[in-house]
């Protein structure tokens, strides 16, 4: 029986399968995956149902509904000031995770390199290597887990022509990172006269709490491949709706892959994700949102700081990426495992994101205040026992 080689080459998502591993645990409490505990909103639903009850049940165009992809150019408009055709520039998807496939193998051929500064969620590398590339990392964590115009250069100086995409995904997850516009506009102008595709994940853009975000696209439109969506704007995960938007010839690439591999969406999520993209009521939603989420990270940060843990602050998305104070045990995963098994909370160790990753844990804050009050204190009565 023949396989696929390249399968042989990668491992199951390492936050899923941690998950996993763990879930059978009497009592334990998860802030393992990027979940939100916010239920949809009632007026995004209800576009849904209205979409099902109007028998809207047949094959939609490829690229999405139309009233999708005008509704995504408005809110990339709106909120980031990005101007994009809404009949060539935009492509509905699966999530941003069917997002990061159809990018990547829109532009990567074998033996091409795709630039990742690490720690990065671990989704971005097998996609890379199933499409016959070679995944490249940026060692991120002495540099605020950010990438930064030197370390770019010296990737574009040592791998030439081979580099033909950089990853760029802010707020990151997991270390909840972001770039500043100055910051951006320092790595457009090393990329600007290059071959590189940029693709910028930007699912968590807005879940942004200190400043405005900005899009590396605003500098860099004509190679920048730009992915949202609203699994987390508006805790939408189970809808499945992402999209990717960027330059006509990119984008006419990207819309191939996704039509082979998926055909289109599904009506009724794609009518609640323009609902939740196109009316003011679906920015509401998202700012109420957001000021919960901000909440609870100055809470969860607060409280682990006291413990002993050094966190960079997270700038956006609803992660804390923790490293584990001197004094305990520095192998993540065996620390992980104990706190899942005696701790009785489950958080990811930060090797699953890779190098830089390494002695840290991720914990996510997409769980009530109540929920993260009791993971402290169980936290607390682990590393001291």
């Amino acid at each position: 029986m023949s396989l696929n080689e390249r399968l042989t080459q990668i491992q199951p998502n390492a936050i899923r399968a941690f998950d996993a591993q763990i879930s059978d645990v009497a009592d334990i409490l998860k802030l393992t995956l990027g979940e939100p505990d916010i239920n949809v909103p009632t007026h995004i639903k209800q576009a849904a149902i209205d979409s099902i009850l109007a028998d809207d049940s047949h094959y939609a165009p490829a690229a999405g509904t139309q009233a999708l992809r005008e509704a995504a150019v408005h809110f990339l408009a709106d909120r980031y000031n990005l101007q994009y055709d809404a009949d060539s520039q935009v492509i509905v998807t699966l999530g941003a995770t069917e997002g990061i496939y159809d990018t990547i193998t829109a532009v990567v051929n074998p033996g091409d390199r795709v630039l990742i500064p690490a720690p990065n969620f671990p989704l971005y590398d097998p996609t890379v290597v199933l499409a016959g590339g070679v995944p490249t990392y940026v060692d991120t964590s002495a540099t605020d887990f950010l990438l930064t115009p030197d370390q770019l250069q010296d990737a574009i100086d040592t791998y030439g022509d081979q580099l033909v995409a950089v990853v760029l995904n802010y707020p990151s997850n997991p270390t909840g990172a972001t770039y500043t516009s100055e910051q951006l506009s320092a790595l457009a102008d090393v990329l600007r006269g290059t071959d590189i595709t940029v693709i910028a994940d930007e699912i968590y853009s807005e879940l942004v709490y200190d400043g405005q975000h900005t899009s590396i696209a605003q500098y860099l439109p004509d190679q920048t491949l730009v992915l949202n969506g609203v699994s987390k704007s508006h805790a939408m995960t189970g809808y499945r709706i992402g999209f990717v938007v960027g330059p006509t010839k990119l984008i006419r690439a990207v819309g191939l892959i996704h039509q082979f591999a998926v055909t289109s969406a599904s009506n009724p999520a794609m009518a609640g994700a323009a609902e939740a993209l196109g009316t003011e009521a679906g920015r509401q939603d998202t700012l109420a949102m957001k000021a919960e989420y901000a909440a609870r990270r100055d809470y969860l940060v607060k409280a682990l700081r006291e413990l002993g843990f050094a966190i960079p602050q997270p700038a956006g998305a609803f992660y804390v990426f923790a490293q584990i104070p001197d004094g305990l045990a520095q192998d993540d995963v065996a620390f992980s495992l104990a706190l899942a098994q005696e701790g009785k909370v489950a958080v990811i160790p930060g090797s699953a994101f890779g190098i830089g990753g390494a002695g840290y844990i991720r914990l996510s804050y997409a769980a009530s205040l109540v929920d993260l009050q009791t993971a402290v204190a169980r936290i607390a009565a682990f590393i001291t026992d």
